[in-house]
């Protein structure tokens, strides 16, 4: 049995998707992020870093892990699914796994604070991030050309974007131009697994309640 202690934000998301894409058994444990539960003393013990998502395999002994690439990674590896076996075909879909953990996660989410959140708006930082964002996404949108996934077969590597792309318009990124990535998106919400991950643990609601709470967060 795994224990994922999770939120509606886009790392989260990447978790609950994959785990619904196993169909393995799981258990939710929501974490607020407005009460500071990530960094509550007990759940510090089984994420150091006091971030969501966190993972805990009951079946290896209450082995953590923590880091929502890491997580893809360990799962996809436990289940022997959406992660080639082959080296190249590993390193492939690892490869753009990193290019999402490193670019788009990071550069998109600053644009969050800073288009969103930030209690004043200063415009050099968010058409900076906005920018990068958006160039990042001509890098999918050419990596998709002539395929239905970004490493050809559905792998842990789309699971790790699409929460992010997916709401690219809260970010205040322009998708306009990039068919390849507008299809991808398509695809992504087809899948019966995707939906029901998104709604772990519970629907993400793009409102005022979030703007309270990203204000909070980025004054610590």
């Amino acid at each position: 049995m795994i224990t994922l202690y999770t939120s509606a934000t886009p790392n989260g998301h990447k978790v609950s998707i994959l785990l619904e894409e196993l169909g393995v058994p799981y258990q939710v444990q929501p974490i607020s992020l407005s009460k500071a539960d990530q960094k509550q003393p007990e759940y510090l013990k089984i994420n150091p870093n006091g971030r969501i998502p966190t993972i805990v395999d009951h079946d290896e002994g209450g082995f953590a892990v923590f880091e929502s690439g890491a997580i893809l990674i360990y799962l996809a590896e436990k289940y022997g699914r959406f992660l080639p076996a082959d080296r190249k075909g590993r390193s492939t879909v690892i490869q753009w796994l990193m290019f999402q953990m490193s670019g788009v996660g990071p550069m998109q989410g600053q644009a969050n604070i800073f288009y969103r959140y930030f209690p004043e708006k200063y415009q050099p930082a968010i058409d900076r991030y906005q920018k990068e964002t958006r160039r990042l996404y001509t890098v999918l949108e050419q990596q998709l050309e002539g395929r239905d996934y970004l490493c050809g077969d559905y792998s842990i590597a789309d699971m790790a974007t699409f929460p992010w792309v997916d709401i690219h318009a809260w970010s205040g990124i322009d998708v306009t131009g990039l068919p390849n990535l507008h299809a991808w998106l398509a695809r992504m919400h087809a899948r019966p697994a995707v939906v029901r991950g998104l709604a772990v643990p519970e629907p993400m609601v793009l409102d005022n309640s979030m703007l309270n709470l990203a204000q909070k967060l980025v004054t610590r």
